[in-house]
Protein backbone atom coordinates (compact mmCIF):
# COMPACT_ATOMS: atom_id res chain seq x y z
CA UNK A 1 0.00 0.00 0.00
CA UNK A 2 1.45 3.44 -0.95
CA UNK A 3 1.15 6.27 1.28
CA UNK A 4 1.21 9.55 0.75
CA UNK A 5 2.40 12.16 3.16
CA UNK A 6 1.03 15.29 3.16
CA UNK A 7 2.33 18.76 5.49
CA UNK A 8 1.09 22.16 6.01
CA UNK A 9 4.41 24.28 7.18
CA UNK A 10 3.80 27.85 9.20
CA UNK A 11 6.55 29.95 7.05
CA UNK A 12 7.93 33.38 7.50
CA UNK A 13 8.51 35.24 4.06
CA UNK A 14 11.17 37.91 2.91
CA UNK A 15 9.99 38.75 -0.65
CA UNK A 16 12.61 40.83 -2.84
CA UNK A 17 15.30 42.71 -2.12
CA UNK A 18 17.57 40.32 -3.20
CA UNK A 19 20.12 41.33 -5.88
CA UNK A 20 23.61 41.13 -7.91
CA UNK A 21 25.77 44.29 -6.79
CA UNK A 22 24.67 47.43 -8.86
CA UNK A 23 28.10 48.43 -9.56
CA UNK A 24 28.09 51.21 -12.65
CA UNK A 25 29.65 50.39 -15.53
CA UNK A 26 32.78 52.14 -16.70
CA UNK A 27 31.64 55.14 -18.77
CA UNK A 28 33.61 54.30 -21.90
CA UNK A 29 32.23 50.24 -22.23
CA UNK A 30 28.95 50.19 -23.77
CA UNK A 31 26.71 47.45 -25.74
CA UNK A 32 27.40 44.31 -22.87
CA UNK A 33 25.97 41.49 -24.06
CA UNK A 34 26.13 38.56 -21.80
CA UNK A 35 24.18 35.18 -23.09
CA UNK A 36 24.13 31.64 -23.73
CA UNK A 37 25.63 30.29 -26.94
CA UNK A 38 22.31 29.01 -27.68
CA UNK A 39 20.29 30.47 -30.16
CA UNK A 40 17.26 33.00 -28.46
CA UNK A 41 18.62 32.80 -25.28
CA UNK A 42 18.94 36.18 -23.90
CA UNK A 43 19.48 35.41 -19.66
CA UNK A 44 23.14 33.67 -18.63
CA UNK A 45 21.92 30.71 -16.76
CA UNK A 46 23.07 28.00 -18.11
CA UNK A 47 23.63 24.19 -17.49
CA UNK A 48 27.18 22.70 -16.54
CA UNK A 49 28.72 22.25 -19.25
CA UNK A 50 27.47 24.70 -21.43
CA UNK A 51 28.61 27.97 -23.18
CA UNK A 52 28.41 31.60 -22.34
CA UNK A 53 28.96 34.42 -24.65
CA UNK A 54 30.40 37.82 -23.59
CA UNK A 55 30.50 40.82 -26.26
CA UNK A 56 31.27 44.75 -24.83
CA UNK A 57 32.39 47.62 -26.93
CA UNK A 58 34.64 50.22 -25.32
CA UNK A 59 34.35 53.28 -27.14
CA UNK A 60 38.30 54.29 -26.71
CA UNK A 61 38.90 52.21 -29.46
CA UNK A 62 42.30 51.49 -28.70
CA UNK A 63 42.91 47.93 -28.41
CA UNK A 64 43.30 47.99 -24.96
CA UNK A 65 44.55 45.06 -22.73
CA UNK A 66 41.33 43.79 -20.63
CA UNK A 67 41.54 40.46 -18.29
CA UNK A 68 38.62 38.85 -16.73
CA UNK A 69 38.19 36.96 -13.56
CA UNK A 70 35.46 34.67 -12.56
CA UNK A 71 34.42 34.21 -8.52
CA UNK A 72 32.31 31.75 -7.24
CA UNK A 73 29.73 33.77 -5.06
CA UNK A 74 27.17 32.74 -2.11
CA UNK A 75 23.21 32.55 -2.59
CA UNK A 76 22.84 36.55 -2.10
CA UNK A 77 26.21 37.46 -4.22
CA UNK A 78 28.80 37.62 -1.94
CA UNK A 79 32.14 36.46 -2.56
CA UNK A 80 32.13 32.61 -0.93
CA UNK A 81 35.42 31.25 0.87
CA UNK A 82 35.96 28.70 -1.87
CA UNK A 83 39.57 28.65 -3.50
CA UNK A 84 39.21 28.73 -7.43
CA UNK A 85 40.98 25.05 -7.80
CA UNK A 86 37.80 24.42 -6.34
CA UNK A 87 35.01 25.62 -8.74
CA UNK A 88 38.12 26.43 -12.10
CA UNK A 89 39.87 23.65 -13.90
CA UNK A 90 42.52 26.31 -15.22
CA UNK A 91 42.34 29.49 -14.92
CA UNK A 92 40.05 32.01 -12.76
CA UNK A 93 41.86 34.76 -14.59
CA UNK A 94 43.37 35.56 -17.98
CA UNK A 95 43.44 37.81 -20.89
CA UNK A 96 41.05 38.86 -23.12
CA UNK A 97 42.04 37.89 -26.33
CA UNK A 98 39.50 38.48 -29.20
CA UNK A 99 38.82 42.08 -30.47
CA UNK A 100 38.04 43.49 -33.54
CA UNK A 101 37.81 47.53 -34.37
CA UNK A 102 34.76 49.07 -35.64
CA UNK A 103 34.58 49.83 -39.69
CA UNK A 104 32.55 52.27 -41.28
CA UNK A 105 31.02 53.85 -38.22
CA UNK A 106 30.70 57.29 -36.96
CA UNK A 107 31.23 56.41 -33.10
CA UNK A 108 34.66 53.86 -33.30
CA UNK A 109 35.11 51.59 -30.87
CA UNK A 110 36.90 48.30 -30.18
CA UNK A 111 34.54 44.92 -29.89
CA UNK A 112 35.68 42.51 -27.34
CA UNK A 113 34.53 38.91 -27.33
CA UNK A 114 34.67 36.04 -25.01
CA UNK A 115 33.52 32.65 -24.45
CA UNK A 116 33.19 30.81 -21.05
CA UNK A 117 33.93 27.51 -20.57
CA UNK A 118 37.15 27.79 -22.71
CA UNK A 119 40.53 25.67 -23.37
CA UNK A 120 41.96 27.76 -20.32
CA UNK A 121 38.80 28.06 -17.59
CA UNK A 122 36.57 25.34 -16.95
CA UNK A 123 33.65 25.38 -14.60
CA UNK A 124 33.30 22.68 -12.44
CA UNK A 125 30.24 23.11 -9.98
CA UNK A 126 27.21 24.89 -9.91
CA UNK A 127 26.25 28.03 -8.30
CA UNK A 128 26.37 31.52 -8.38
CA UNK A 129 29.28 33.25 -10.37
CA UNK A 130 30.63 36.60 -10.97
CA UNK A 131 33.01 37.89 -14.19
CA UNK A 132 34.75 40.95 -13.68
CA UNK A 133 36.57 42.67 -16.80
CA UNK A 134 39.98 44.36 -15.42
CA UNK A 135 42.07 46.90 -17.61
CA UNK A 136 45.40 46.61 -17.35
CA UNK A 137 45.72 48.75 -13.87
CA UNK A 138 43.64 45.42 -12.13
CA UNK A 139 40.85 47.78 -12.30
CA UNK A 140 37.25 46.42 -12.87
CA UNK A 141 35.29 48.34 -15.82
CA UNK A 142 32.27 45.92 -15.17
CA UNK A 143 30.62 43.25 -13.68
CA UNK A 144 28.63 40.20 -14.80
CA UNK A 145 26.78 38.03 -12.55
CA UNK A 146 25.64 34.40 -13.98
CA UNK A 147 24.11 30.92 -12.74
CA UNK A 148 25.21 27.57 -13.59
CA UNK A 149 23.18 24.95 -12.21
CA UNK A 150 23.05 21.30 -12.42
CA UNK A 151 19.90 19.55 -13.47
CA UNK A 152 19.44 17.44 -10.54
CA UNK A 153 15.48 18.22 -9.71
CA UNK A 154 12.57 19.08 -12.15
CA UNK A 155 10.95 22.05 -11.56
CA UNK A 156 7.25 22.73 -12.45
CA UNK A 157 6.08 26.27 -12.73
CA UNK A 158 2.67 27.66 -13.25
CA UNK A 159 0.98 31.36 -13.65
CA UNK A 160 -1.87 32.15 -11.73
CA UNK A 161 -4.55 35.58 -10.97
CA UNK A 162 -3.79 36.89 -7.88
CA UNK A 163 -6.30 35.25 -5.67
CA UNK A 164 -6.65 38.71 -3.44
CA UNK A 165 -9.74 40.63 -4.77
CA UNK A 166 -8.17 44.03 -4.42
CA UNK A 167 -4.88 42.66 -6.93
CA UNK A 168 -7.06 40.07 -8.62
CA UNK A 169 -6.70 42.13 -11.95
CA UNK A 170 -3.16 43.88 -11.63
CA UNK A 171 -0.74 40.84 -10.17
CA UNK A 172 0.52 37.57 -11.26
CA UNK A 173 0.91 34.80 -8.98
CA UNK A 174 3.86 31.73 -9.28
CA UNK A 175 2.75 28.55 -8.04
CA UNK A 176 5.83 25.61 -8.44
CA UNK A 177 6.81 22.18 -7.41
CA UNK A 178 10.23 20.60 -7.02
CA UNK A 179 10.16 17.00 -7.56
CA UNK A 180 13.71 15.15 -6.35
CA UNK A 181 13.15 11.34 -7.11
CA UNK A 182 16.47 10.83 -7.13
CA UNK A 183 18.08 13.15 -4.81
CA UNK A 184 17.74 12.71 -0.99
CA UNK A 185 17.11 16.18 0.93
CA UNK A 186 17.16 15.65 4.22
CA UNK A 187 15.81 19.22 5.78
CA UNK A 188 13.77 20.91 3.03
CA UNK A 189 12.86 24.07 4.92
CA UNK A 190 16.54 24.80 5.81
CA UNK A 191 18.45 23.29 2.73
CA UNK A 192 16.40 24.63 -0.09
CA UNK A 193 15.97 27.98 -1.11
CA UNK A 194 14.45 29.03 -4.29
CA UNK A 195 14.66 32.40 -6.49
CA UNK A 196 11.67 33.71 -8.36
CA UNK A 197 12.89 36.03 -11.13
CA UNK A 198 10.11 38.44 -13.44
CA UNK A 199 11.77 38.49 -16.93
CA UNK A 200 15.07 37.85 -15.27
CA UNK A 201 15.70 41.04 -13.21
CA UNK A 202 17.41 40.52 -10.22
CA UNK A 203 16.22 44.11 -8.51
CA UNK A 204 12.72 42.20 -8.17
CA UNK A 205 13.86 38.81 -7.13
CA UNK A 206 11.89 36.96 -4.23
CA UNK A 207 13.13 35.11 -2.11
CA UNK A 208 12.37 33.25 1.60
CA UNK A 209 9.88 30.24 0.37
CA UNK A 210 9.55 27.42 2.20
CA UNK A 211 8.05 24.38 0.66
CA UNK A 212 4.23 24.77 2.36
CA UNK A 213 3.44 20.46 1.40
CA UNK A 214 5.75 17.69 1.32
CA UNK A 215 4.02 15.19 -0.88
CA UNK A 216 6.44 11.59 -1.35
CA UNK A 217 9.22 13.18 -3.33
CA UNK A 218 7.70 16.65 -4.29
CA UNK A 219 8.20 19.86 -2.41
CA UNK A 220 5.01 21.96 -3.40
CA UNK A 221 4.77 25.59 -3.35
CA UNK A 222 1.29 26.76 -3.42
CA UNK A 223 1.46 30.20 -2.44
CA UNK A 224 -0.35 33.06 -3.95
CA UNK A 225 -0.02 36.64 -2.08
CA UNK A 226 3.61 35.52 -0.91
CA UNK A 227 4.66 34.74 -4.53
CA UNK A 228 2.67 37.89 -6.36
CA UNK A 229 4.34 40.00 -9.04
CA UNK A 230 3.01 42.96 -10.50
CA UNK A 231 1.85 42.43 -13.97
CA UNK A 232 2.94 45.70 -15.44
CA UNK A 233 2.76 46.29 -18.88
CA UNK A 234 3.84 45.45 -22.02
CA UNK A 235 7.10 46.73 -22.71
CA UNK A 236 7.83 49.80 -25.54
CA UNK A 237 10.36 49.28 -27.94
CA UNK A 238 12.38 51.04 -30.80
CA UNK A 239 14.32 49.36 -33.54
CA UNK A 240 16.95 51.69 -35.06
CA UNK A 241 18.29 48.77 -37.41
CA UNK A 242 17.97 51.60 -40.22
CA UNK A 243 19.76 54.52 -37.97
CA UNK A 244 18.96 57.30 -40.66
CA UNK A 245 15.61 56.83 -40.86
CA UNK A 246 12.49 57.07 -38.48
CA UNK A 247 10.30 54.32 -37.67
CA UNK A 248 6.89 53.51 -35.88
CA UNK A 249 8.79 54.49 -32.91
CA UNK A 250 10.87 56.96 -33.96
CA UNK A 251 10.22 60.83 -34.87
CA UNK A 252 12.82 61.13 -36.07
CA UNK A 253 17.03 61.02 -36.89
CA UNK A 254 19.38 63.66 -37.73
CA UNK A 255 22.68 63.82 -38.18
CA UNK A 256 24.89 65.91 -35.66
CA UNK A 257 28.52 67.45 -35.53
CA UNK A 258 29.28 64.17 -34.74
CA UNK A 259 27.12 61.50 -34.20
CA UNK A 260 23.37 60.15 -35.74
CA UNK A 261 20.35 61.68 -33.37
CA UNK A 262 17.11 59.83 -32.91
CA UNK A 263 14.41 60.75 -31.30
CA UNK A 264 11.39 58.75 -29.91
CA UNK A 265 7.57 59.72 -30.18
CA UNK A 266 7.09 61.21 -26.66
CA UNK A 267 5.66 58.39 -24.65
CA UNK A 268 2.77 58.80 -22.54
CA UNK A 269 1.49 57.37 -19.50
CA UNK A 270 -0.48 55.06 -19.50
CA UNK A 271 -2.06 53.89 -15.93
CA UNK A 272 -5.66 54.20 -16.58
CA UNK A 273 -5.67 53.29 -19.63
CA UNK A 274 -6.96 49.60 -20.48
CA UNK A 275 -4.66 46.84 -21.27
CA UNK A 276 -3.09 46.85 -24.98
CA UNK A 277 -1.38 43.91 -26.34
CA UNK A 278 2.13 44.90 -28.01
CA UNK A 279 4.07 42.08 -28.36
CA UNK A 280 7.51 41.90 -26.65
CA UNK A 281 10.86 39.89 -25.78
CA UNK A 282 10.38 40.91 -22.12
CA UNK A 283 12.84 43.71 -21.67
CA UNK A 284 15.66 42.18 -24.44
CA UNK A 285 17.43 43.84 -27.14
CA UNK A 286 19.37 42.78 -29.82
CA UNK A 287 21.91 44.24 -31.54
CA UNK A 288 21.41 44.52 -35.86
CA UNK A 289 21.94 46.91 -38.71
CA UNK A 290 20.09 47.39 -42.13
CA UNK A 291 23.15 47.74 -43.73
CA UNK A 292 26.37 45.79 -43.07
CA UNK A 293 27.52 42.19 -43.06
CA UNK A 294 28.87 41.74 -39.12
CA UNK A 295 26.67 43.67 -36.40
CA UNK A 296 29.47 43.24 -33.88
CA UNK A 297 31.82 45.28 -35.82
CA UNK A 298 29.42 47.60 -38.35
CA UNK A 299 26.74 48.54 -36.01
CA UNK A 300 26.88 52.50 -35.49
CA UNK A 301 25.92 54.28 -31.91
CA UNK A 302 23.75 57.41 -32.00
CA UNK A 303 22.28 59.50 -29.20
CA UNK A 304 18.83 58.34 -28.61
CA UNK A 305 16.41 61.05 -26.81
CA UNK A 306 13.73 59.42 -24.66
CA UNK A 307 10.63 61.58 -23.77
CA UNK A 308 7.86 60.93 -20.67
CA UNK A 309 4.41 63.21 -20.93
CA UNK A 310 3.05 62.20 -17.28
CA UNK A 311 0.48 63.48 -14.53
CA UNK A 312 1.09 61.38 -11.69
CA UNK A 313 2.58 63.00 -9.15
CA UNK A 314 6.02 61.74 -8.70
CA UNK A 315 7.87 64.66 -6.23
CA UNK A 316 8.84 61.76 -3.63
CA UNK A 317 10.14 59.06 -6.63
CA UNK A 318 12.48 59.25 -8.99
CA UNK A 319 11.83 58.09 -12.51
CA UNK A 320 14.16 55.36 -14.68
CA UNK A 321 14.42 53.47 -18.03
CA UNK A 322 15.19 50.03 -17.40
CA UNK A 323 15.86 47.02 -19.76
CA UNK A 324 18.29 44.33 -20.00
CA UNK A 325 20.37 46.89 -22.19
CA UNK A 326 21.35 48.06 -18.83
CA UNK A 327 21.19 45.18 -17.02
CA UNK A 328 18.29 46.34 -15.47
CA UNK A 329 20.70 48.96 -12.97
CA UNK A 330 18.68 52.19 -12.23
CA UNK A 331 21.39 54.86 -11.79
CA UNK A 332 22.27 58.05 -13.06
CA UNK A 333 22.84 56.95 -16.48
CA UNK A 334 19.43 55.88 -17.27
CA UNK A 335 17.32 58.34 -15.12
CA UNK A 336 14.87 60.91 -16.18
CA UNK A 337 14.90 64.58 -15.40
CA UNK A 338 12.23 66.91 -15.56
CA UNK A 339 11.94 69.55 -18.45
CA UNK A 340 9.71 72.76 -16.89
CA UNK A 341 10.00 74.15 -20.50
CA UNK A 342 8.99 70.97 -22.31
CA UNK A 343 6.59 69.62 -19.10
CA UNK A 344 8.33 66.38 -20.39
CA UNK A 345 10.49 64.29 -18.40
CA UNK A 346 13.41 63.43 -20.48
CA UNK A 347 16.86 62.03 -21.15
CA UNK A 348 18.83 60.66 -23.85
CA UNK A 349 21.62 57.69 -24.21
CA UNK A 350 24.35 56.53 -26.27
CA UNK A 351 22.97 53.27 -27.99
CA UNK A 352 24.16 50.95 -30.81
CA UNK A 353 22.37 50.42 -33.52
CA UNK A 354 19.24 47.67 -32.46
CA UNK A 355 15.89 46.09 -31.42
CA UNK A 356 15.21 47.48 -27.76
CA UNK A 357 12.67 46.82 -25.35
CA UNK A 358 12.52 49.16 -22.57
CA UNK A 359 9.79 50.32 -19.78
CA UNK A 360 9.36 53.10 -17.23
CA UNK A 361 10.19 52.47 -13.35
CA UNK A 362 9.88 54.49 -10.34
CA UNK A 363 12.09 54.16 -7.46
CA UNK A 364 11.55 55.59 -4.20
CA UNK A 365 13.70 57.36 -1.24
CA UNK A 366 13.82 53.99 0.69
CA UNK A 367 14.70 52.06 -2.85
CA UNK A 368 10.86 50.77 -3.29
CA UNK A 369 11.12 49.71 -7.22
CA UNK A 370 7.78 50.05 -8.89
CA UNK A 371 6.72 48.89 -12.51
CA UNK A 372 3.49 50.32 -12.49
CA UNK A 373 3.31 53.61 -11.31
CA UNK A 374 3.92 55.11 -15.08
CA UNK A 375 2.49 52.39 -17.22
CA UNK A 376 -0.18 50.60 -15.03
CA UNK A 377 -0.39 46.57 -14.14
CA UNK A 378 -2.45 44.39 -15.42
CA UNK A 379 -2.95 40.35 -15.04
CA UNK A 380 -3.10 39.46 -18.90
CA UNK A 381 0.66 41.33 -19.59
CA UNK A 382 2.85 38.16 -21.14
CA UNK A 383 5.81 37.95 -19.00
CA UNK A 384 8.63 35.11 -18.41
CA UNK A 385 9.14 33.49 -14.86
CA UNK A 386 12.11 31.74 -13.91
CA UNK A 387 12.61 29.82 -10.35
CA UNK A 388 16.10 28.75 -10.00
CA UNK A 389 16.68 26.07 -6.73
CA UNK A 390 19.25 26.64 -4.29
CA UNK A 391 20.45 23.65 -2.40
CA UNK A 392 22.60 23.59 0.42
CA UNK A 393 23.30 20.76 2.28
CA UNK A 394 24.46 20.85 5.91
CA UNK A 395 27.57 20.56 6.18
CA UNK A 396 28.58 21.89 2.73
CA UNK A 397 30.47 24.84 2.22
CA UNK A 398 28.89 26.31 -0.81
CA UNK A 399 25.28 26.38 -2.52
CA UNK A 400 24.75 24.74 -5.34
CA UNK A 401 21.68 25.19 -8.11
CA UNK A 402 20.00 22.31 -8.39
CA UNK A 403 17.48 22.88 -10.79
CA UNK A 404 15.92 25.72 -12.84
CA UNK A 405 12.34 25.82 -14.10
CA UNK A 406 10.41 28.10 -16.49
CA UNK A 407 6.61 29.86 -16.85
CA UNK A 408 5.11 32.38 -18.94
CA UNK A 409 2.02 34.45 -18.00
CA UNK A 410 0.63 34.04 -22.19
CA UNK A 411 -0.72 30.89 -20.68
CA UNK A 412 -2.41 32.21 -17.50
CA UNK A 413 -4.94 30.08 -14.87
CA UNK A 414 -7.85 31.40 -12.67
Amino acid sequence: MKITFLFFCLIIITPFGFSQPNQVDAKHIKTIVFEPARANSYVPIIKLGEKLKLRFDDLNADEHYYSYKIEHCTLNWSISDLSASEFINGYAEDRIRDYENSFNTLQPYTNYSLTIPNDATKILISGNYMLSVLNEDEQVVFKRGFVVYEPKVTVGVAIYKSRDISTINTKQSVEFTINHPNLRINNPREEIMPVILQNNNWQTANTGLKPQFYRGRKLLYKYNKETSFWGGNEFLYFDSKDIRSSTLNIARAELGNELYHTYLYTNEERIGFPYTLFPDVNGNFIVRMLNGKNSNTDADYSWVYFSLKSYESLEEKDIYISGNFNNWKLNETNKLHYNSATNLYETRMLLKQGFYNYQYVTKTKNGTISNHDIDGSFYQTENDYTVLIYYKQYGHRYTQVIGVGFGNSEKINN
